[in-house]
């Protein structure tokens, strides 16, 4: 009898500790699949961004090209090149047009020379028509006599004023063709990097059909990222807001600078409408290079060390209850074994997080699947959790 007393108490205490050893493990089990669907609110940054792709060109550049016809006779630079403003950057064939500028210097000085002889004749015309007016008088010679020598006098004349006009245009033509001369040596307008070259040495260009670029020198120092907005996000920027960048491969640099210029016309790229938005950007280092692509990232709005939670734990908005610190939205906090719904002001929110500006602290947890919250539960109201949720 006493045996079979002590295997039935071992059977009870076997029993009881199966019992409780299930209940412990069904109590583990629950309470980690309890915090697998909340998430802890904590404390961190959060941005609100707008995000695109953008090509790097230089803010400043200039095509150099030739003004004058001619086989290129020496170029003084290479791609790569640093210039100042003013270097010589290319010479082109002068002989054409210094044969032009001495053969309208000869011209230049017939024509003074035949001022000089015609102003004499005017003076001798002068004279003869003096001298018949003083013997027209004394009825020495006849009227016709003296008007023929009028006339010789306004012919003289006239010619002189015809020969000032030839001197005038040979004058003209002889600057142009000067100015031609010294265009035959060009000059870099502005200082930077040759980052192009058009025509080599010995090369003919024509500058009459088309306006022939000889190099193009950019200012490297600054640069501008051309991003394409999509139109959707396009009204959410503004000229002077804030924005950083980042290349391929590299790192953790990031390159920070404002909204120049946002152009009206967009670009349609398969059937896609786009923005171009206009950033310069410090470039000392000359890290940046014409033609980069970018990682564009408009900051819209920002906070630091603040509460923060996964934005799939928002819930059902609600409108009636927005403040000036945000909107709100329902969450479901964890208190003890049950859900407490909750209205929480949203200050700000990205594609991931969302910060808390009112109505959670750091610590609490928040279910992260919303599509489970009961719709018309009022703040305050609670229920049992996990297994009215079916977990």
């Amino acid at each position: 009898m006493k045996k079979f007393i002590i295997f039935v108490v071992l059977l009870i205490v076997i029993g009881v500790l199966w019992a409780t050893w299930r209940y412990y493990e069904s109590e583990q089990s629950r309470r980690s699949i309890e915090l697998s669907a909340t998430a802890e609110v904590t404390l961190g940054d959060i941005e609100s961004v707008v995000t695109a792709q953008g090509t790097l060109e230089p803010k400043n550049y200039v095509d150099v090209g030739a003004q004058v016809s001619g086989r290129v006779e020496k170029l003084h630079v290479e791609i790569g090149d640093t210039v100042k403003q003013g270097d010589l950057i290319a010479e082109i064939d002068p002989d054409v047009y210094e044969s032009k500028v001495l053969v309208d210097e000869a011209r230049l000085k017939n024509l003074q020379a035949q001022k000089v002889e015609q102003s004499s004749l005017i003076k001798q015309a002068n004279q003869k028509y003096v001298r018949n007016k003083n013997l027209y008088r004394d009825k020495a010679v006849s009227k016709e006599v003296l008007q023929d020598a009028e006339t010789a006098l306004e012919v003289a004349k006239a010619k002189l004023l015809a020969l000032d006009a030839q001197i005038e245009e040979t004058q003209s033509t002889l600057e142009g063709d000067r100015a031609n001369l010294n265009y035959t040596k060009i000059y870099a307008p502005i200082g930077g990097t040759v980052v192009d070259q058009s025509v080599q040495e010995g090369q003919t260009i024509n500058a009459n059909q088309t306006a022939p670029v000889i190099v193009q020198i950019a200012n490297l120092d600054v640069m501008t990222v051309r991003a394409q907005v999509a139109e959707a996000d396009i009204m959410k920027l503004e000229p002077g807001m804030k924005m950083y960048f980042t290349t391929l491969e590299s790192g953790n640099r990031r390159w920070e600078g404002e909204i120049r210029q946002i152009l009206p016309k967009p670009e349609t790229i398969n059937d896609v409408v786009l923005f171009n938005v206009l950033i310069d950007v410090d470039n000392k280092d000359h890290k940046l290079m014409t033609g980069m692509t970018t990682q564009m990232f408009f900051v819209l709005a920002k906070a630091k060390n603040v509460p923060l939670i996964p934005l799939v734990a928002l819930g059902k908005r609600v409108p009636e209850s927005d403040t000036e610190a945000g909107e709100a939205y329902q969450v479901r906090v964890l208190t003890g074994d049950r859900y407490e719904t909750r209205t929480v002001i949203i200050s700000i929110s990205n594609r991931s997080q969302a910060a808390v500006a009112n109505g959670l602290k750091v610590g609490d947890r928040v279910l992260i699947n919303p599509s489970q919250m009961k719709t018309g539960t009022s703040t305050g109201q609670q229920s049992r959790h996990p297994r009215l949720l079916g977990l």
